[in-house]
Protein backbone atom coordinates (compact mmCIF):
# COMPACT_ATOMS: atom_id res chain seq x y z
CA UNK A 1 0.00 0.00 0.00
CA UNK A 2 2.61 2.21 -0.56
CA UNK A 3 2.78 5.64 -2.16
CA UNK A 4 -1.20 5.38 -2.77
CA UNK A 5 -3.53 8.83 -2.73
CA UNK A 6 -6.91 7.98 -1.20
CA UNK A 7 -8.76 7.14 -4.40
CA UNK A 8 -5.77 4.53 -5.01
CA UNK A 9 -6.79 3.05 -1.69
CA UNK A 10 -10.68 3.01 -1.89
CA UNK A 11 -9.93 1.33 -5.46
CA UNK A 12 -8.05 -1.04 -4.13
CA UNK A 13 -10.53 -1.90 -1.34
CA UNK A 14 -13.62 -1.85 -3.63
CA UNK A 15 -12.30 -4.53 -5.08
CA UNK A 16 -11.74 -6.63 -1.35
CA UNK A 17 -13.08 -9.66 -0.60
CA UNK A 18 -10.52 -10.64 2.81
CA UNK A 19 -13.52 -11.43 4.64
CA UNK A 20 -17.23 -12.62 3.71
CA UNK A 21 -18.98 -8.90 3.96
CA UNK A 22 -17.57 -8.17 0.30
CA UNK A 23 -19.46 -10.44 -1.24
CA UNK A 24 -22.70 -8.78 0.25
CA UNK A 25 -22.55 -5.32 0.28
CA UNK A 26 -23.79 -2.89 -2.14
CA UNK A 27 -21.98 -0.34 -2.22
CA UNK A 28 -18.21 -0.30 -0.43
CA UNK A 29 -18.59 2.65 2.26
CA UNK A 30 -14.75 4.01 2.17
CA UNK A 31 -14.77 7.34 3.81
CA UNK A 32 -15.95 11.21 2.75
CA UNK A 33 -15.02 14.73 3.52
CA UNK A 34 -11.81 16.61 3.30
CA UNK A 35 -8.99 14.76 2.33
CA UNK A 36 -6.37 17.07 4.77
CA UNK A 37 -8.83 17.24 7.67
CA UNK A 38 -7.61 18.22 11.22
CA UNK A 39 -10.67 16.18 12.58
CA UNK A 40 -11.71 12.81 11.65
CA UNK A 41 -14.44 11.20 12.58
CA UNK A 42 -14.34 6.96 12.88
CA UNK A 43 -17.25 4.68 13.42
CA UNK A 44 -17.55 1.03 13.34
CA UNK A 45 -19.35 0.01 10.26
CA UNK A 46 -22.23 1.46 7.64
CA UNK A 47 -25.76 1.24 8.12
CA UNK A 48 -28.16 0.47 5.31
CA UNK A 49 -28.85 3.95 4.14
CA UNK A 50 -24.70 4.15 4.20
CA UNK A 51 -24.84 1.01 1.78
CA UNK A 52 -27.28 2.16 -0.06
CA UNK A 53 -25.27 4.81 -0.77
CA UNK A 54 -21.81 4.44 -0.29
CA UNK A 55 -21.29 7.22 1.75
CA UNK A 56 -20.63 7.13 5.70
CA UNK A 57 -23.10 8.22 7.87
CA UNK A 58 -25.77 9.68 5.85
CA UNK A 59 -28.68 7.67 7.57
CA UNK A 60 -30.50 8.95 10.86
CA UNK A 61 -27.74 8.59 12.91
CA UNK A 62 -25.37 10.73 10.63
CA UNK A 63 -28.05 13.51 10.37
CA UNK A 64 -28.12 13.45 13.87
CA UNK A 65 -24.10 13.54 13.86
CA UNK A 66 -24.44 16.75 11.28
CA UNK A 67 -26.64 18.26 14.05
CA UNK A 68 -23.96 18.20 16.57
CA UNK A 69 -21.13 19.05 14.07
CA UNK A 70 -23.84 22.63 12.97
CA UNK A 71 -24.07 22.89 16.77
CA UNK A 72 -20.39 23.81 17.09
CA UNK A 73 -19.70 25.40 14.49
CA UNK A 74 -18.02 22.63 12.74
CA UNK A 75 -18.53 22.18 9.25
CA UNK A 76 -18.99 18.31 7.58
CA UNK A 77 -17.33 19.51 4.39
CA UNK A 78 -13.84 20.14 6.98
CA UNK A 79 -13.84 16.84 8.03
CA UNK A 80 -13.16 13.19 7.15
CA UNK A 81 -15.75 10.72 7.97
CA UNK A 82 -15.16 6.95 8.15
CA UNK A 83 -15.60 3.50 9.61
CA UNK A 84 -13.55 0.47 10.58
CA UNK A 85 -15.48 -1.81 8.18
CA UNK A 86 -15.95 -0.54 4.65
CA UNK A 87 -19.07 -3.20 4.17
CA UNK A 88 -22.43 -3.03 6.31
CA UNK A 89 -22.85 -6.54 8.35
CA UNK A 90 -25.71 -8.08 8.15
CA UNK A 91 -28.89 -6.63 9.63
CA UNK A 92 -26.22 -3.66 11.19
CA UNK A 93 -25.13 -6.29 14.07
CA UNK A 94 -22.00 -5.19 15.67
CA UNK A 95 -18.90 -6.34 13.69
CA UNK A 96 -17.30 -9.21 14.20
CA UNK A 97 -13.09 -9.19 15.19
CA UNK A 98 -11.85 -10.91 12.25
CA UNK A 99 -13.92 -8.13 9.64
CA UNK A 100 -12.34 -5.81 11.93
CA UNK A 101 -9.04 -7.66 11.40
CA UNK A 102 -9.73 -7.44 7.84
CA UNK A 103 -10.41 -4.22 7.62
CA UNK A 104 -8.41 -2.15 9.95
CA UNK A 105 -5.26 -1.84 7.93
CA UNK A 106 -7.76 0.39 5.20
CA UNK A 107 -8.19 2.93 8.02
CA UNK A 108 -4.66 3.07 8.85
CA UNK A 109 -3.56 4.04 5.80
CA UNK A 110 -6.51 6.52 5.59
CA UNK A 111 -4.81 7.89 8.74
CA UNK A 112 -1.81 7.82 7.17
CA UNK A 113 -2.88 9.74 3.90
CA UNK A 114 -4.80 12.06 6.27
CA UNK A 115 -3.00 12.85 8.57
CA UNK A 116 -5.54 14.56 11.05
CA UNK A 117 -4.68 15.71 14.29
CA UNK A 118 -7.99 14.85 16.26
CA UNK A 119 -9.36 11.67 15.80
CA UNK A 120 -12.77 10.84 17.38
CA UNK A 121 -14.27 7.55 17.49
CA UNK A 122 -17.92 7.12 17.40
CA UNK A 123 -18.92 5.06 19.91
CA UNK A 124 -17.59 2.37 21.74
CA UNK A 125 -16.81 -0.10 19.46
CA UNK A 126 -14.70 2.06 17.42
CA UNK A 127 -12.85 3.11 20.64
CA UNK A 128 -12.74 -0.16 22.16
CA UNK A 129 -10.45 -1.04 18.51
CA UNK A 130 -8.61 2.45 18.18
CA UNK A 131 -8.46 4.06 21.55
CA UNK A 132 -7.95 0.90 24.37
CA UNK A 133 -10.05 -2.90 24.32
CA UNK A 134 -11.61 -1.94 27.30
CA UNK A 135 -12.66 1.46 26.83
CA UNK A 136 -16.31 2.19 28.69
CA UNK A 137 -17.84 4.75 26.88
CA UNK A 138 -20.17 5.90 29.54
CA UNK A 139 -17.68 6.41 31.73
CA UNK A 140 -14.95 7.62 29.21
CA UNK A 141 -16.72 9.71 26.61
CA UNK A 142 -15.13 13.29 26.23
CA UNK A 143 -11.46 11.85 27.74
CA UNK A 144 -8.56 12.78 26.00
CA UNK A 145 -6.06 10.20 24.96
CA UNK A 146 -2.81 10.45 23.12
CA UNK A 147 -1.68 7.85 20.76
CA UNK A 148 1.68 8.40 18.92
CA UNK A 149 0.67 11.49 16.15
CA UNK A 150 -2.67 11.80 17.37
CA UNK A 151 -4.79 13.15 19.74
CA UNK A 152 -8.40 11.02 20.70
CA UNK A 153 -11.37 10.55 22.22
CA UNK A 154 -14.66 9.18 21.57
CA UNK A 155 -18.36 10.26 21.94
CA UNK A 156 -21.05 8.28 22.17
CA UNK A 157 -22.24 6.79 18.72
CA UNK A 158 -25.19 8.96 17.28
CA UNK A 159 -27.31 5.94 17.00
CA UNK A 160 -26.73 5.31 20.94
CA UNK A 161 -28.20 9.13 21.49
CA UNK A 162 -31.16 7.82 19.10
CA UNK A 163 -32.15 5.31 21.29
CA UNK A 164 -31.33 7.42 24.35
CA UNK A 165 -32.11 11.08 23.89
CA UNK A 166 -30.43 11.78 27.83
CA UNK A 167 -26.93 11.07 27.15
CA UNK A 168 -27.74 14.14 23.89
CA UNK A 169 -26.76 16.80 26.46
CA UNK A 170 -23.25 14.71 27.46
CA UNK A 171 -22.46 14.56 23.50
CA UNK A 172 -23.07 18.11 23.00
CA UNK A 173 -20.56 19.31 25.81
CA UNK A 174 -17.94 16.31 24.29
CA UNK A 175 -18.06 17.99 20.97
CA UNK A 176 -17.67 21.62 22.49
CA UNK A 177 -14.81 20.07 23.86
CA UNK A 178 -13.78 18.75 20.57
CA UNK A 179 -14.34 22.08 18.94
CA UNK A 180 -12.01 24.15 21.64
CA UNK A 181 -9.12 21.62 20.88
CA UNK A 182 -9.40 22.38 17.33
CA UNK A 183 -9.08 26.08 17.56
CA UNK A 184 -6.27 26.20 20.84
CA UNK A 185 -3.73 28.67 19.32
CA UNK A 186 -0.84 27.27 17.60
CA UNK A 187 -3.18 23.95 16.56
CA UNK A 188 -4.02 20.99 18.72
CA UNK A 189 -0.21 20.08 20.17
CA UNK A 190 0.29 23.62 20.97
Amino acid sequence: MENKNLEALAAECATCQRCALGATRTNLVFGTGNPQADLMFVGEAPGEQEDLSGTPFVGRAGQLLDKFLYAVDIDRKDVYIANILKCRPPKNRDPLPEEEDACIGYLREQVKLIRPKVIVCLGRISAMRLIKPDFKITKEHGTWFEKGDFLMTAVYHPAALLRDPRKKEDMLEDMKRIKAKLDEPGGVHG
